[in-house]
């Protein structure tokens, strides 16, 4: 369920779109947390699931990843009772408008990991995906179960750690019909399809009060600020500002050059005692409702992008 937005707002410009997205999507308690900040500043938002998280240990053997063990997973499997209570929550956010993305399955980055798999492997490793979203609620309840979600409905991945050979994997996308790629990075600027796909990338930022590079991600902030080391408690208010900052620096950079999206990516986490997790509900919570600002899922934002991408 999409909702459509004008070419211009009547300040001329058009929309500021503020597309936030989630890598993993398991945790129980922050799925309520995400849903009830966007319920209350009518946010969508991107949530890109591992497969994993539907599917229950006892039957782990039955995903073959690439150069793996039958049932390897570096992110673990799931109990029959998460996996039910999971699939209720997914249902839930769907019906209010969330997109439900796939960040794919066994989570392998570095050495024998996505990087090296080829557009085979990709389809493998998608066509699993499909399987662990129609059979694991089943397996886990061991009676049929209706999946959350019917898996042709997902069009876009986010790859595990923004690794994989571009090119490989967007043509095992592109057979799939999907519309977007999140796994890249690159700048403020206005997004364009590269391999048929729109890409939505990460965007290169500095970090608020340093002269330091980093990405509109959880994990490479808190790399930026403490080199991923969780800090004393004493230091999280000061943090935790440094981030609110740095998002609020980017959105001003984006009304400078033209409503050019912003996309902000994080995980279900509690990293650095909450940092990351907690500025960023501030900040959507302070930036939704502005009059210029759309909070939108990243489907949301390549339908408006299919009509109206400015020149």
């Amino acid at each position: 369920m999409t909702r459509s937005f004008p070419a211009k707002l009547s300040n001329g410009k058009p929309p500021l779109f503020l597309v936030v997205s989630f890598d993993g999507a398991g945790d129980l308690a922050l799925w309520h947390h995400w849903r009830t900040v966007a319920d209350k500043v009518d946010a969508r938002m991107t949530f890109f699931l591992s497969g994993p998280y539907l599917y229950p240990a006892a039957h782990r053997t039955d995903y073959k990843p690439p150069l793996h063990n039958p049932g390897a997973s570096d992110i673990g499997w799931s109990t029959p009772t998460t996996v039910l209570a999971r699939t209720t929550i997914l249902r839930e956010a769907i019906a209010e408008g969330h997109e439900i993305g796939t960040h794919v399955n066994g989570h392998f980055c570095g050495p024998k990991g996505v990087g090296e798999w080829t557009t085979a492997q990709w389809t493998a490793e998608l066509n699993a995906f499909d399987q662990m979203v129609r059979t694991g609620p089943s397996l886990a309840a061991d009676k049929t179960v209706d999946a959350p979600f019917d898996p042709a409905t997902v069009k876009g991945m986010r790859t595990p750690c923004l690794e994989g050979n571009r090119a490989a994997y967007r043509r095992a996308m592109g057979y799939r019909g999907m519309l977007y790629d999140a796994s890249a990075t690159g700048y403020l600027k206005w997004p364009t399809k590269v391999d048929g796909l729109w890409n939505f990338p990460l965007q290169d930022v500095v970090l608020a009060g340093t002269t330091k590079n980093t990405l509109t991600m959880d994990y490479n902030l808190w790399y930026a600020q403490t080199k991923a080391k969780k800090a004393p408690v004493a230091q999280v208010p000061q943090l935790r500002a440094q981030v609110l900052a740095t998002y609020r620096q980017v959105l001003a950079r984006s009304r400078a050059k033209g409503n050019p999206p912003l996309f902000l990516g994080n995980h279900f986490n509690r990293w650095n005692n909450s940092v990351y997790s907690d500025a960023l509900t501030t900040f959507v919570t302070e930036t939704c409702k502005q009059p210029d600002v759309r909070c939108v899922s990243n489907i949301e934002l390549a339908t408006w992008l299919a009509k109206y991408r400015p020149a």
